[in-house]
């Protein structure tokens, strides 16, 4: 099966990647949510960015930039590494509606979120990805 390159990516893939990039930011979202229960950023941008893929909200700029800014703040005022890297991997998953590519800088700040459990996320990240993104999303463990 062929990959694709950033060139190749069309909208339907675009909201796969968007809803793989949510997936990934989701999944360490507790790192931030443990420390700051009551900052809500991440959460909406996470929940931002699957009502755009899904199709139950028009794409909006402005809405995608604040919602991707607002979790990025959100990191800015986290002491926590971990913590910091959940806030940022929802705030590139949220940035996945306008590039593509910021996909793949939601599932690494995932990866930085986990620290040493990160061999097993980047497996789970894998085999939730259609093989054809894999080496657009994940280019280092591609054919794996």
């Amino acid at each position: 099966m062929q990959t694709k390159n950033a060139k190749e990516i069309d909208k339907r893939d675009q909201r796969t990647l968007a809803l793989w990039a949510a997936d990934c930011a989701e999944r360490v979202l507790p790192y931030f949510e443990d420390k700051h229960p009551n900052d809500n950023r991440p959460r909406n941008a996470i929940a931002t960015v699957r009502a755009w893929a899904r199709g139950e909200i028009p794409f909006s700029m402005k809405l995608i930039r604040t919602a991707s800014l607002n979790s990025h703040a959100a990191a800015r005022a986290a002491v926590d590494p971990a913590a910091i890297a959940a806030a940022r991997a929802a705030g590139q998953a949220v940035a996945t509606a306008h590039v593509a590519g910021h996909a793949r800088a939601a599932a690494a700040y995932a990866i930085k979120a986990l620290g040493s459990a990160s061999a097993n996320e980047r497996i789970w990240q894998r085999r939730r990805l259609p093989r054809r993104l894999r080496a657009f999303a994940l280019p280092t463990v591609a054919s794996s």
